[in-house]
């Protein structure tokens, strides 16, 4: 998990071994062993990692590709919840851990959003409104 997330985030950010060391302030030779799994880094640098890749701690040391259609670390803040599947009359259920994240709770009125060419989109309604009130109110 952690041996392959830095080797693809740094690969992913086109960045050589040595790049990234001197970034992280460590030499080529000590990212090697992070990246083969010989050793880890202290949790300072764990934290230096993330910031460098835009991703959370979390994510740097337990994210598993095969478990997120085989895709990569998310930047911090953004989402992959899973394959849902669309039921006869259109429903579909969102994942719990969406629900947690953006405190969704049985009887929120949701919008959704579409474009053509990128898809839908879903968001609580309260969201939407002030975000439309600000809009309106940016315009006068």
């Amino acid at each position: 998990m952690f041996k392959d997330n830095i080797t693809s985030l740094r690969k992913l950010h086109g960045m050589s071994q040595e790049e990234l060391a001197d970034k992280v302030g460590v030499s080529r030779q000590a990212l090697s062993k992070w990246e083969s799994g010989e050793t880890v880094p202290d949790l300072d640098k764990c934290r230096t990692l993330a910031e460098i890749f835009d991703v959370s701690l979390d994510d740097l040391a337990n994210f598993e590709s095969s478990e997120n259609l085989g895709l990569e670390v998310a930047p911090k803040g953004k989402h992959l919840f899973g394959v849902v599947t669309v039921g006869d009359k259109g429903q579909i259920v969102i994942p719990a851990k969406a629900r947690k994240i953006f405190d969704i709770k049985p009887g929120d009125s949701l919008v959704v959003l579409g474009d053509e060419g990128t898809g839908i989109a879903i968001m609580k309604s309260s969201g939407f409104l002030d975000m439309a009130d600000k809009i309106r109110k940016g315009m006068k």
